[in-house]
């Protein structure tokens, strides 16, 4: 059995790392670099860093932060936001991301993951789905989550993994940030229908709530925020948590 992975995640905007709740009321959660380094020496087992705001601003992520970041830690190191090309994703991981996720330009224009694949693997790409109930129907969202898209969650899901992504990161908008638990529903349904580690992302608030989705699905990962950035959740105590409720997870 893979053991579970416990993913901290950095959302930026101007250089900063921020949260929000439901993709809104944003607020400001600290430095990246330190974050990050604390977060590389206290067990976490990846790193994800979103630039939230580079797709609708149209610009591309902050290389140099990214670049800051990779050299102050050790864990496999995801990025994404505003990446449309295969330029962009060598820039990226010649600046020190291991992985790269692609949310609105993927939904745009799917060719996108099969290019990435091909010229830098599979296990480079990690596509992220923003997803919602619309019409009590999980559907997909992009623009960081202002434009809903007239795509079910499944579908999409399905199309991703046999278009070359490597993994799919499965963020519940109507859970984001509100530490109510993460959406078992969608990510089980999610993690079944693709062949490629999911993500599980949006709600977590207590330990049990990762204990939850780890039992409930066959999620690979599961991500969080804002219960690590401002120490409500520390990250070594969260996994001896999970052995001792007979989860594997990584040292």
């Amino acid at each position: 059995m893979l053991k579970k992975r416990i993913i901290p995640c950095l959302d930026i905007r101007d250089g900063r790392t921020v949260k929000g709740v439901n993709f809104v009321d944003i607020r400001d959660a600290g430095d990246p670099v330190e974050l990050a380094k604390i977060y590389s020496d206290r067990s976490a087992d990846e790193l994800v860093f979103l630039d939230i705001t580079a797709t609708v601003e149209n610009r591309k992520t902050l290389a140099a932060l990214v670049e800051r970041i990779a050299a102050g830690i050790n864990i496999p190191f995801t990025v994404g936001g505003g990446i449309s090309r295969i330029n962009d994703v060598a820039l990226l991981l010649k600046a020190g991301a291991d992985k790269i996720t692609i949310n609105s330009a993927a939904v745009r224009r799917p060719a996108l993951i099969t290019e990435i694949s091909r010229e830098f693997g599979s296990q480079c790409v990690v596509v992220a789905i923003d997803t919602n109930i619309v019409n009590n129907e999980w559907r997909v969202f992009v623009d960081g989550g202002r434009t809903p898209v007239d795509l079910p969650t499944l579908k999409w899901a399905s199309m991703a993994a046999d278009l070359g992504a490597g993994e799919i990161l499965l963020t519940s908008m109507q859970r984001d940030g509100t530490k109510d638990g993460f959406s078992v529903d969608i990510t089980s349904e999610v993690s079944r229908l693709v062949n490629i580690p999911v993500i599980a992302s949006g709600g977590a608030g207590t330990m049990e709530h990762f204990r939850d989705v780890f039992i409930s699905t066959d999620c690979s990962a599961a991500l969080a925020a804002s219960i690590f950035h401002y120490g409500e959740i520390d990250i070594t105590e969260l996994k001896q948590y999970l052995r001792k409720e007979g989860i594997a997870v990584r040292a």
